[in-house]
């Protein structure tokens, strides 16, 4: 049995004719008959009265017809679905974020992005750096906003976002605070403020330190920047923190300057090599990497 026979048999039943019926399917009649035959053949039940012109059904055939109408309407429904989500009409997209760079760059794309599309769902989920590489690769998410570089690059499609440097912040009263620059060896003897370890920058920055000849001495960890930022206003130690996020800054008891080595702060969309990528989340990439 296949969709086409079922076709063709709620057209006849429809139509009350054969004549019609082909006409209106543009086959011949034969060929109708041949495919309603073959349909009866493999129920092993007669559908149709032929006995008179009306083409009366049978019960079997009311049953058969009955069906087939719900089968069909669900062919119809998916054709409908699929041409919505092709169009955008429709479609859902499950994004990892990390905290900071959601709140930082996506409030305001996310927004755009809903106005212009605005029955598709965005389903946002914030984890860590490494935790949201992890679960693009296990299939959880199908977009992830990552950190570069990855450990592994080569299970996944990178679309580049942005590149900025990562900035130190002292205390105004600090010995620092009226410099323009500082290389990373000159804090051995500083207490940072951290990121946590689930966060990226965590493992960038301490392996930087690391290359220069020292482990920082981390007393404290968070995964709020803003509230990193308050530590440092109360001059409890250093910090390091991306320049977007300083330029956003109004505490005036901190000062930002250049870290050399220069780092880069690199985010990228990622997703997963060989798996299937919706329209919508094709289209939200394309939306983000515009913006």
């Amino acid at each position: 049995m296949d969709i086409r026979q079922l076709m063709y048999f709620v057209e006849v039943v429809k139509q009350k004719s054969m004549t019609r019926a082909s006409e209106k399917l543009h086959i011949s009649q034969p060929a109708l008959s041949k495919g309603i035959k073959s349909l009866e053949e493999e129920i092993g039940m007669t559908l149709i009265n032929r006995s008179n012109k009306t083409h009366e059904l049978t019960d079997a055939g009311q049953i058969v017809y009955e069906y087939a109408q719900k089968i069909m309407a669900q062919m119809d429904e998916m054709a409908t679905t699929l041409h919505d989500m092709t169009n955008l009409a429709r479609g859902s997209i499950t994004i990892g974020i990390p905290p900071m760079i959601g709140s930082l760059f996506f409030p305001k794309v996310i927004a755009a992005f809903h106005k212009a599309y605005p029955n598709i769902h965005i389903n946002i989920k914030e984890y860590g750096a490494a935790k949201v590489v992890k679960s693009v690769e296990e299939g959880e998410f199908e977009i992830g906003i990552a950190v570069l570089p990855l450990t592994d690059e080569s299970s996944f499609n990178v679309f580049h976002l942005v590149s900025e440097e990562i900035k130190l912040i002292v205390n105004e009263q600090h010995k620092l605070a009226d410099r323009n620059q500082v290389h990373m060896k000159e804090l051995k003897e500083e207490e940072f403020i951290f990121y946590s370890e689930e966060f990226a920058l965590y493992e960038m920055m301490k392996r930087g330190f690391i290359n220069e000849g020292f482990e920082p001495n981390i007393i404290f960890k968070s995964s709020q920047w803003d509230f990193m930022i308050e530590i440092v206003a109360a001059n409890l130690g250093i910090s390091m923190l991306p320049e977007s996020i300083c330029s956003r800054t109004t505490n005036n008891q901190v000062r930002f300057m250049d870290l050399k080595p220069v780092t880069n702060w690199q985010l990228a969309v990622i997703t997963k090599k060989d798996r299937y990528l919706s329209v919508a989340g094709r289209r939200f990439i394309d939306f983000i990497l515009q913006q």
